[in-house]
């Protein structure tokens, strides 16, 4: 079944902006990816715009203040976005501008088979051995929370934490930890949704500007 891109965009509970382009099924790989970034490049506000990366494998959008990040899996493409910060180095780890987005697929049922791998003990205690949902969503959340921190070739099991789940699909909101190469453990609040048989998790920092105000 052919099907024409589509391309959503909305806010988050947590302030984070998102923008998911979907679809286009005749098309799938790199391909796919890299048309979607253009429908993504097409869609914006203030004319075209560009992805672009920093060394350190952060995206960021060409000539623009806004931290941003990225993720894509089959047929969905997201962007999750921040309001802008000038003042604020984007090539390196600040908490005002910590944030992370990860999507895969709600039927994924390889997550059940390399859990021990990316969860610790503790984790997997809280997260149900047979639960998919469950799963998937700590799977998004470690990846999110690695993209967010900034820290390269960083320990998922050990120096990423996930302290409770984010219920799905609701206004409530879990928290989870990293911990920097000086030790220092960086609190963050973790958001998860589903869209168009997808799960999305977003991981920010206690500080990170967003586009409502903290209670």
């Amino acid at each position: 079944m052919e099907t024409e891109f589509i391309y959503y965009r909305h806010t988050t509970p947590i302030g984070v902006r998102i923008e998911e382009i979907t679809g286009y099924e005749q098309l799938s790989g790199p391909n796919w990816v890299a048309f979607a970034k253009q429908v993504f490049s097409e869609n914006s506000k203030d004319g075209y715009r560009v992805i672009d990366h920093y060394d350190s494998g952060a995206p960021f959008l060409d000539g623009e203040s806004s931290r941003i990040s990225v993720s894509h899996t089959g047929h969905m493409l997201i962007v999750a976005s921040l309001p802008k910060t000038p003042e604020v180095d984007l090539s390196i780890f600040n908490p005002r501008t910590a944030l992370g987005i990860d999507v895969e697929s709600n039927s994924r049922e390889q997550v059940l088979k390399v859990r021990d791998r990316y969860l610790s003990n503790e984790e997997l205690a809280i997260v149900p051995a047979d639960d998919i949902t469950a799963n998937i969503i700590a799977w998004t959340a470690k990846e999110a929370l690695y993209k967010a921190a900034l820290i390269q070739g960083i320990d998922f099991r050990s120096r990423i934490r996930i302290k409770s789940l984010p219920t799905l699909n609701s206004n409530s909101t879990a928290n989870a930890y990293v911990i920097d190469d000086d030790g220092n453990k960086i609190e963050f609040v973790l958001y998860s949704y589903e869209s168009e048989g997808y799960i999305i998790t977003l991981a920010i920092s206690l500080k990170t500007a967003t586009f409502k105000k903290r209670k």
